[in-house]
């Protein structure tokens, strides 16, 4: 379900969809659906590890499985400890940019625990 924003107009949060619109019934202000959907994409929220703590930059986190790199013989194994994570904005699906002894690399957080 969209969680809809409160009226920008009021500030009430009684708003409902009406099609590609939003509604706000106490003062009649409507606006655009879309950019509600967009904001909230752009927000995103925090990047979270596999048990749900939040993960910021210089964290330290651990591997929980083995992880194999595409292209290449390498294989990231479960319990490696990597120090001072990264978290770039919009890297799309993997969200962690670290480095480890075998190289630089982009991984998904749901991969690694926070030390």
């Amino acid at each position: 379900m969209l969680n809809l924003p409160a009226c920008p107009q009021c500030t009430l949060e009684n708003t409902y969809p009406d099609g590609d619109n939003c509604v706000c019934p106490d003062c009649g202000f409507e606006w655009p659906q879309a950019a509600v959907v967009a904001e909230g994409e752009e927000a995103g929220g925090p990047v979270k590890d596999v048990n749900g703590n939040p993960l910021t930059d210089g964290d330290t986190v651990i591997l929980i499985k083995d992880l194999k790199v595409k292209g290449s013989s390498i294989v990231l194994k479960k319990g490696t400890k990597i120090k001072g994570i990264r978290l770039p904005e919009g890297a799309g699906d993997h969200e962690v940019d670290c480095k480890t002894e075998q190289g630089a690399f982009m991984l998904k957080a749901e991969f690694m625990k926070k030390a």
